[in-house]
């Protein structure tokens, strides 16, 4: 199997047949039709299903999709590291959606501008889900909730959080966790390093959680706290973004559940060029020129 077969099959994929594939690969088409089927035959199996003149990806093609995709991907990160250039290719980073959102746009701007030649990918979710596509290769690196104990993975901090509770409108002052009228949790899915240190608060006072409601944002948080549904957990840096000063009230915690850092990870071994590109980014923006942490 060479990287040649694989780029010419995830063509096929991508342009959705051999004719559009063979144009876009500036080859003839009878050339990619010939590649796919000494592929198949190599590998023993049918990629595509066919049907007069579609092409549907069979069971086999969906697997070796994602390979190709890995392979090539990494055949790209290996022409940028030993070369001089810069980073250039697809980039997969993933972040949490508050970091994304208050931390991250002047950040990626300035990304592009230094470096317009990666194609930048950025996919949010909770911190579990994301540290797991780390790890199985879907993603190059991660902005999470730390600390990360993973000995697979490396990380550096890079962002200081104050998380608050957030609470309906006139919600009398919050000190500890009895002093919650609502005990429903607004959060997001199993795996969020912030619903977790919501849960620890509330377990350190023996409060138990009535109900949990798993939201998609923070914006349906926020609406949902101001309705009296319930409350949520959200970083400072976050809520001026949100403009919902006069909709909730906001309570701060003490210093050991209100005080998180972000991490960014990664796969442990060398580091690929455009994840220390991004490093060198976040250290500008974070702390001048001065650099990052030691890797934890």
């Amino acid at each position: 199997m060479e990287l040649e077969d694989l780029k010419i099959f995830r063509a096929v994929v991508r342009e959705g047949g051999v004719t559009r594939a063979a144009r876009h690969l500036h080859r003839v088409q009878s050339n990619v039709t010939t590649r796919i089927r000494q592929l198949e035959e190599d590998l023993g199996v049918p990629l595509f299903i066919r049907e007069g003149k579609r092409m549907l990806l069979s069971s086999a093609g969906r697997v070796l999709l994602d390979y190709a995709d890995r392979l090539l991907d990494l055949a790209e990160e290996a022409r940028s590291a030993v070369s001089e250039g810069a980073p250039r290719g697809r980039f997969r980073l993933g972040s949490m959606e508050s970091t994304a959102a208050a931390r991250l746009p002047a950040v990626l701007a300035d990304f592009h501008q230094r470096y317009p030649e990666v194609q930048l990918e950025l996919r949010t979710g909770a911190s579990g889900r994301l540290l797991a596509e780390v790890v199985d290769g879907v993603l190059d690196c991660a902005l999470v909730g730390g600390p990360v104990q993973d000995q697979r993975l490396v990380s550096w901090p890079v962002f200081a959080e104050e998380l608050a509770i957030v609470a309906p409108a006139g919600h009398p002052p919050i000190h500890t966790a009895r002093d919650v009228r609502q005990r429903t949790l607004l959060t997001f899915e199993a795996g969020c390093a912030y619903r977790q240190r919501l849960e620890a608060w509330l377990a350190a006072d023996s409060v138990a959680v009535e109900r949990v409601v798993e939201l998609s944002s923070y914006h349906a948080m926020i609406g949902c706290a101001a309705s009296g549904m319930g409350i949520a957990l959200v970083p400072l840096s976050l809520l001026g973004l949100l403009s919902a000063d006069n909709t909730v009230s906001i309570h701060r915690l003490p210093a050991r559940f209100a005080l998180a850092s972000t991490v960014l990870v990664t796969r442990g071994g060398s580091l690929a060029p455009a994840v220390a590109a991004l490093l060198e980014v976040l250290a500008i923006a974070v702390h001048g020129d001065a650099a990052l942490g030691e890797a934890a």
